[in-house]
């Protein structure tokens, strides 16, 4: 079995969507622990409800970036996790994190990559310059994570259209129905299939 070890900051849809999708189809994986960046997540109740392991690592508690890192990878190694997946967290991590975990750590992201990504565009962020940009169409990414943010080689990306009267709000809502709450799982299948091989930095299916 995989074992998945989740980070997250807030409601946590993304990791109920990959719980859901590991029961419903019967993937080889689960989740066997959960890290918060911050107290009160809601994603820590869901984790709970299925009796999962939790845990609230702030950064502000750490002497440095250096510290908070090797903490939050020496958590993950002493539960001798797989894969990890980044649930709607918002820090991020410095290679200290990044360089124990190599190829072993996937991101969902709220656009299609390479646009309305990096630094500064997280949350309704994205959806706010999808729709100041005007463009047409946009969608979700999975990728792996890497030092730079949101640059990892790309797994799965899903198309989701934009419409006239979307707001912030209703985009980000529609784009979490139609698309990541699809393609994280799928993600996450393929990857315990051992079905994903990364070749000059571009992602291949088994």
């Amino acid at each position: 079995m995989l074992r998945i070890g989740a980070l997250v900051s807030g409601g946590g849809t993304n990791l109920q969507a990959i719980m859901d999708a590991i029961e419903r189809d019967n993937i080889d994986a689960g989740v066997v622990c959960v890290v918060s960046s911050k107290e009160g997540a809601y994603a820590l109740e869901r984790a709970a409800a299925k009796n999962i392991e939790t845990a609230v690592m702030r950064k502000k508690d750490y002497p440095s970036q250096r510290d908070y890192d090797i903490a939050l990878a020496d958590y993950f190694e002493k539960r001798n996790v797989d894969l990890i997946v980044y649930a709607g967290f918002m820090l991020i991590l410095g290679e200290d994190f990044v360089n124990r975990f190599e190829n072993k750590m996937i991101n969902i992201h709220p656009a299609l990559i390479p646009s309305f990504c990096g630094k500064g565009f997280y949350g309704l962020h994205v959806h706010e310059a999808v729709l100041k940009a005007g463009v047409k169409v946009t969608g979700a990414t999975v990728h792996f994570v890497t030092a730079e943010c949101d640059a990892g080689p790309i797994i799965l990306q899903k198309a989701v259209e934009v419409m006239d009267d979307d707001t912030p709000e209703s985009l980000q809502r529609r784009v979490m129905e139609q698309a990541e709450w699809i393609i994280y799982p799928e993600a996450v299948r393929l990857f315990a299939e051992n079905r994903l091989k990364i070749e000059n930095g571009i992602v291949k299916r088994r």
